[in-house]
């Protein structure tokens, strides 16, 4: 049975049995900060049996994918040479949310087993919790499990999601392969070897531990229960490696062609194929190879492949080839894969160039520390030389290591890697400031939205310490804190409100506004009178400056939709700050944009400006949002219920937002981008202005042109034309300046052919030249060498205000069997700060001593005759 029907059918089953289907979640968790990756089936569904998130079924199936390649589930190291470890794996899974419980989840789990998939019962044992006497009638009683395979086990049988919170009892079905592998049944000592593979585990979740560790019964028992899709696989297949199933032999072909290794049961080309499909997963869920968090555990996967490759004989970019199998493979049942195969390759690519070099050195020195070692043990300081000064992965020296059978002594790289960071901690010039956190009860209701002013009371007064005070007054800095307020807190990039606090006797300026534990936060400085607790004032908004910055904001909304359009749904905000002067947004992108990109993506966001369209905000639930479309920032924990922002025309961007922003998007005025460039590998940083800053910008723009054609004494119209022939003139001159300075330059060389010096019978020739190029000097030369006939030719030139010479050294092939011109340059270059290199007729350096050039050159005739000794 192929593992797709395999999948189908599990699919199928339950859903005939009332649960709702529910697709794959992404690899990155939207409802679990803590978690690096999706790892389990269950993860997607945590806040529900949590009871934080209320869904329309109680019993839901669903094929999840999950990769365990990072964090406290990280089985990286061992894929490729174990038969069930992947970085990338399917989990099928049946949840109950208070419905059903233990007798259902144990018949649906049998039934399915034993007569759908059809597996011999007396190939099944069962094992359950040792306190579990209910399970354990049930599969006696009600199943007719046989007593001989069946098995009460401790810690392996119970679950739970930490070290509080939900938990129970589990059941778990292992097949038996049968006496021809060795191992023995769960719970034996033999039970780590082979023949008794688990193929399915149900959770029974019935307790609440608390932080004492109290079993507190749940008031709605659930269930989870999860089936391994390639386990299953090599069951019904009738192999007892995953890596022989369906899904993976077509992968192994497709790697062994790509690497030009035919024998497809090498390990090496298992971790390739296993590695494909964790890559292509996460890039399709919007991770990028970087050198932090999710991207870094890409980036890992990716070098460990690639140096697998390597190691078989694929010199060159191989790995991205492979998306187009692995989507002739899973494409049908994951349509996001196949839209997204392209740009997959794309970026596998890019980052297989770029390690390329890497792995190249990397590999070379590491191969000649192995050799040179005395004994098993790689040390520390070397991994850590690598590492550092080569950037040779940790991991990748620890893969290479351990196929030698060599250990790494970690805690040397440890000591030596603590040691680099107490230097750069040492030598950083910057300090941190922190704020101090205020405890204040209750929380400011924010007015803003709709208004600038408001009328209100204080209801708290504190210092830059944190300290409360009883009044604020004259020349006095502090924080007041209001009952409501129509000023915004600094939050979601958007920069905090500035403006004036006015009551009776006076004025608050408000330099800045922030948010910390449901209060705004105005700071400022106390211009006239004296402030108190419970004193009524009126808030006003500096509304120049709240326009300019709801301009930029409202811009920075339209910009994402603009770019995942013009550069693919791969895009994902990465951060962004607004203020009124302009806009900064940080997206996930793999290379910098081209010309035609940005002017795109400039279009697309003023045609929505001249749209014109009202701007809608609507409140909703946050699944509602998700099935309107709307995007959020990637990895933020949002409320159940959310703000949903529509700006442009025919919904153009819809985004859950908490800022301020433009009544129609005409108010924008227009959209201006300025710059783009990355700020990390994978994120790139466009910076954009709007409105009066956009047109202030053109206005400058425009003198600088009309200034550049008065100097030039054309009309603006003209300056383009005018400056390419001024261009062309000068290339045109330099040319003239070149043939003239290599004119005087053979001239010259007459001249020194004159003062050659004889050496023993050598002629030389060691002279310092002026007004010569550096980069002439091998015209020089070969006219000298030309006309000499026989002998030793060094020339130097001298850069004073550069602080540089430029040598030359020539030696006539009748003389190389004795004198190295890389030599000879070496001992002159050594003199004037510097070094070079080259073949044994010519060679070239540098040096940064131009005043030392003379008393080198002078050196050159005793060296020779040394030689010549």
């Amino acid at each position: 049975m192929k593992s797709a029907a395999i999948r189908q059918a599990f699919l199928d089953y339950f859903e005939h049995h009332g649960h709702t289907p529910v697709a794959s979640s992404s690899l990155v968790p939207d409802n679990d900060p803590t978690l690096l990756f999706t790892n389990a089936g269950m993860v997607p569904f945590k806040d529900v049996f949590l009871g934080r998130d209320p869904r329309p079924y109680v019993r839901a199936v669903s094929a999840q994918r999950c990769v365990r390649a990072g964090g406290k589930h990280n089985d990286l190291d061992n894929v490729g040479y174990t038969a069930r470890h992947h970085t990338f794996f399917e989990m099928l899974g049946n949840f109950s949310f208070g419905d059903y419980f233990k007798r259902d989840a144990i018949s649906f789990a049998w039934n399915f087993l034993t007569q759908t998939l059809g597996l011999p019962k007396e190939k099944l044992w069962v094992t359950v919790h040792i306190s579990d006497d209910e399970a354990e009638k049930i599969w006696k009683d009600e199943i007719g499990i046989d007593p001989e395979r069946f098995s009460k086990l401790d810690e392996d049988n119970f679950w739970q999601m930490g070290d509080t919170g939900p938990c129970g009892p589990s059941s778990e079905i292992f097949y038996d392969h049968g006496p021809e592998v060795w191992g023995g049944p769960p719970g034996s000592p033999e039970e780590d070897g082979d023949r008794y593979i688990e193929i399915w585990n149900l959770v029974f979740m019935q307790f609440d531990r608390d932080a004492g560790g109290n079993m507190n019964p749940l008031p709605k028992p659930s269930i989870d229960t999860g089936m391994g899709l390639e386990r299953v696989a090599a069951v019904l297949q009738g192999v007892h490696s995953n890596y022989e199933i369906d899904l993976f032999q077509n992968l192994l072909k497709a790697a062994a062609q790509a690497t030009g290794h035919a024998d497809i049961s090498t390990p090496s080309l298992r971790v390739i194929a296993d590695h494909i499909r964790s890559c292509a997963f996460l890039i399709t869920d919007g991770v990028l190879p970087s050198n932090e968090g999710r991207g870094y555990v890409l980036r890992r996967i990716i070098r460990r492949a690639v140096r697998h490759g390597h190691k078989l004989g694929a010199n060159e970019p191989f790995f991205h080839t492979l998306v187009e199998a692995l989507d002739a493979e899973m494409g049908d049942a994951y349509p996001e894969l196949r839209e997204a195969k392209a740009q997959i390759a794309r970026i596998l690519l890019k980052e297989e160039e770029q390690f390329a070099r890497t792995l190249d050195h990397g590999m070379g020195l590491l191969e000649t520390a192995l050799d040179e070692l005395d004994g098993k043990v790689l040390p520390g300081a070397t991994v850590f030389k690598l590492y550092d000064t080569y950037g040779f992965p940790y991991d990748l020296t620890a893969d290479v290591c351990r196929e030698r059978d060599v250990t790494l002594d970690e805690d040397g790289f440890q000591r030596e890697l603590n040691a680099q960071r107490e230097r750069a901690r040492a030598a950083s010039q910057f300090g941190a400031d922190y704020s101090a956190t205020l405890e204040l009860e209750g929380e400011t209701t924010f007015s803003g939205y709709d208004q600038l002013e408001d009328d209100t009371q204080v209801t708290a007064l504190v210092d830059h310490q944190g300290n409360e005070l009883a009044a604020l007054e004259a020349g006095q800095k502090g924080i007041v804190v209001l009952e409501r307020t129509p000023f915004y807190g600094e939050s979601g990039g958007q920069v905090g409100d500035t403006g004036y606090l006015h009551f009776a006797d006076g004025r608050f300026q408000v330099t800045d506004t922030q948010k910390q534990s449901g209060h705004h936060l105005h700071h400022g400085v106390m211009l006239e009178g004296t402030l108190n607790v419970g004193s009524r004032v009126h808030p006003q908004v500096d509304a120049s400056l709240r326009a300019a910055t709801v301009r930029n904001h409202s811009a920075t909304h339209l910009l994402h939709k603009a770019l995942r359009m013009v550069l693919g749904d791969h895009v994902q905000q990465k951060g962004s700050l607004v203020t009124a002067e302009r806009l900064r947004f940080d997206f996930s992108h793999f290379e910098p944009m081209t010309t035609e990109q940005l002017k795109e993506v400039e279009r697309l966001v003023n045609e929505q400006i001249l749209a014109n369209a009202p701007t809608k905000t609507e409140q909703m639930t946050l699944d509602e949002a998700k099935a309107k479309g709307a995007a959020a920032l990637f990895e933020a924990k949002y409320a159940d219920n959310v703000r949903v922002l529509t700006i442009g025309a025919d919904d153009f961007s819809i985004e859950l937002c908490g800022g301020t922003h433009v009544a129609r998007s005409g108010d924008i005025g227009c959209c201006h981008v300025v710059s783009e460039a990355g700020i990390a590998s994978g994120v790139r940083r466009i910076e954009a202005i709007t409105g009066e800053n956009a047109l202030e910008y053109f206005y400058q723009q425009e003198a600088r042109v009309q200034h550049v054609g008065e100097r030039l004494k054309v009309k603006p119209e003209q300056v383009e034309a005018r400056v390419d022939a001024l261009l062309e003139r000068n290339r045109q001159l330099e040319k003239q300046l070149e043939q003239l300075n290599a004119k005087l330059a053979s001239a010259a060389g007459s001249d020194m052919l004159a003062q050659a010096q004889d050496i023993k019978g050598v002629k030389l020739i060691a002279t310092q030249l002026e007004n010569v190029a550096g980069k002439e000097l091998r015209n020089v030369m070969d006219q000298l060498k030309n006309k000499l006939g026989s002998g030793v030719i060094v020339l130097g030139v001298a850069d004073r205000q550069a602080s540089k010479v430029s040598l030359i050294v020539g030696v006539t092939q009748d003389l190389t069997g004795n004198i190295k011109a890389g030599d000879l340059v070496n001992h002159v270059a050594s003199q004037v700060g510097g070094k070079g290199g080259g073949r044994a007729d010519m060679a070239q350096a540098g040096g940064s001593q131009p005043d030392a050039l003379p008393e080198a050159l002078k050196s050159v005739s005793s060296w020779l005759a040394n030689k010549l000794d």
